[in-house]
């Protein structure tokens, strides 16, 4: 008997995005970011959208793709403190039903953002810098390297 042991996943983070109601919750998160942003009543509907695109990337690129190590106490040997948790995330598997959801939320925000702004080459500028940060770390090829050593220990 293991006293102690919540879970039977040797990292827990693994599947943590696979969770019940979890994308939903990421959805209304988001959803609810955006609201709080319209309520401030200098911030216009283009200013609120670009802000809700940029704060949504900034939080997944630190989360997803800074923040290396898992908050649990695992049985890996110490093998996840060197990952980011999109390493970690299905058990570095690419083009899972997670990782997809992860890849295109972005993508989504980053097109309403776009379109109401009307385009506004301020904005749009922003927005692109801002959905690039967070989906060139996401491509396979990236998976595991550190460029200029970066993020290595």
């Amino acid at each position: 008997m293991n006293v102690g042991v919540a879970h039977s996943e040797v990292n827990p983070n693994t599947r943590v995005m696979n969770s019940r109601g979890m994308w939903l919750t990421y959805a209304l998160g988001v959803g609810m970011l955006h609201i709080v942003l319209l309520s401030i009543p200098f911030f216009s509907v283009p200013v609120a959208w670009t802000l809700t695109n940029v704060i949504h990337n900034l939080g997944m690129y630190v989360f997803l793709h800074a923040v290396k190590g898992t908050p649990f106490e695992t049985p890996d040997q110490g093998k996840a403190r060197l990952l980011t948790h999109w390493e970690q995330l299905d058990y570095g598997v690419q083009f899972t039903s997670s990782r997809k959801f992860f890849t295109i939320s972005p993508i989504i925000l980053y097109f309403l953002a776009s379109f109401y702004t009307k385009y506004d080459p301020t904005h749009f500028i922003l927005n692109t810098i801002s959905l690039l940060t967070v989906l060139i770390p996401k491509l396979p090829q990236l998976h595991g390297v550190r460029i200029f050593g970066i993020n290595k220990y």
